[in-house]
């Protein structure tokens, strides 16, 4: 490992990558596979993740990244330092099924409503494993989802799930279905989404080191709160996760004919009329409730697309019947206080 940490220095030095970890919160919509092929070698997808070659690509990730350091207080640097000592006995541990990851530091974002979003940071050790991990799992699981979820996934963005929508409406499905979670990163059940995981992934090695993480906890005020149910947000694999447990319901609207786009817990529906959209707002529940995931009954709502907002964009009709995007009164309000611009085209700025 000495010689790995050593050549990932010398990398980053030569040259920095600036795309960041798969974190659910992230600064560019893409996620982006890493530039490797893995050789069919026989070896399992947990001795792929620790290849070296897999571990320097997540390295530099996570140095470009930048982050702050977890509840060990080490540093990206300090890190590296105590990998080059370390390294080889953790390894092991990872190979042998021993490894403990630690308890995510748990930091509160305010949200514009002024309640706070929970952020569970990693250390930094962590934060490279996952991240190791999911440059492994992510070619194998990503192809198996559906290609009406947009959010953190390779090759897609918010921009192509607003041109969906567009597209949608324009054809005639004016009534939407806008169905918001309610606390969906802290409601996710564990056992719920290590059988799903299970169902499409065969090496009981990762398995178990992703309900290790899952088992983690949270340290808050120096206590460290074991959870039975969450993923998180901060850490590399939780979007990947995300997208595993609700690309259930993803195949049920697909199976069904439905027109619909996701990005992450943010799901739009798209129908013909008020009344079925109230149907499927029930099958709906009833599909989240089997998944133990509840709605927000009071950001959920069915009616007309114009005039609601989804990805910090609403459309809006012109005399001739074209339906347009533009950017929402909100996202130009976040923009004008905080210079945060909606990463989405548009038609123009604001209709007339």
């Amino acid at each position: 490992m000495n010689n790995v940490m050593h050549q990932m220095s010398k990398e980053l030095e030569r040259g920095k990558q600036k795309q960041g970890e798969a974190l659910l919160m992230p600064t560019r919509d893409e996620t982006v596979f890493p530039q490797q092929q893995f050789k069919h070698t026989g070896q399992s997808l947990l001795e792929q993740a620790l290849a070296r070659e897999n571990m320097r690509l997540a390295w530099q990730r996570i140095k470009a990244n930048k982050g702050s350091a977890g509840v060990d207080g080490l540093t990206i640097a300090q890190t590296a330092e105590h990998l080059k000592v370390q390294w080889p006995a953790i390894k092991a541990q990872l190979l042998n099924g021993s490894y403990r990851p630690q308890p995510v530091r748990r930091v509160g974002i305010p949200k514009s409503d002024g309640t706070e979003r929970e952020l569970g940071v990693p250390t930094v050790t962590d934060r490279l494993i996952q991240q190791a991990l999911l440059q492994v799992l992510q070619p194998k699981l990503d192809p198996q989802f559906s290609e009406h979820s947009y959010g953190f996934r390779p090759g897609r963005r918010a921009q192509s799930a607003v041109l969906a929508a567009q597209r949608y409406v324009q054809e005639g499905y004016q009534i939407v279905v806008d169905v918001d979670l309610s606390k969906f990163f802290d409601r996710v059940n564990h056992d719920i989404l290590m059988d799903r995981l299970s169902k499409r992934l065969d090496d009981k090695s990762v398995l178990h080191l992703i309900r290790a993480y899952l088992n983690a906890g949270i340290m808050a005020n120096g206590v460290v709160i074991t959870r039975q149910e969450g993923t998180p947000q901060g850490g590399p694999l939780s979007p990947l996760l995300a997208n595993v447990l609700l690309d259930e319901v993803d195949k049920a609207l697909e199976q069904r004919g439905y027109r619909f786009a996701r990005y992450a817990d943010d799901c739009n529906v798209y129908v013909r009329s008020q009344k079925a959209g109230e149907r499927v707002m029930a099958w709906l529940r009833r599909l989240y409730a089997k998944l133990r995931l509840q709605v927000n009954e009071s950001k959920s709502a069915v009616g007309s697309v114009f005039g609601r907002k989804f990805l910090g964009y609403s459309l809006w009709r012109t005399r001739r019947g074209e339906v347009k995007r533009a950017v929402s009164e909100a996202a130009l309000m976040r923009f004008q206080n905080t210079g945060k611009a909606v990463n989405t085209p548009t038609d123009r700025a604001q209709p007339k």
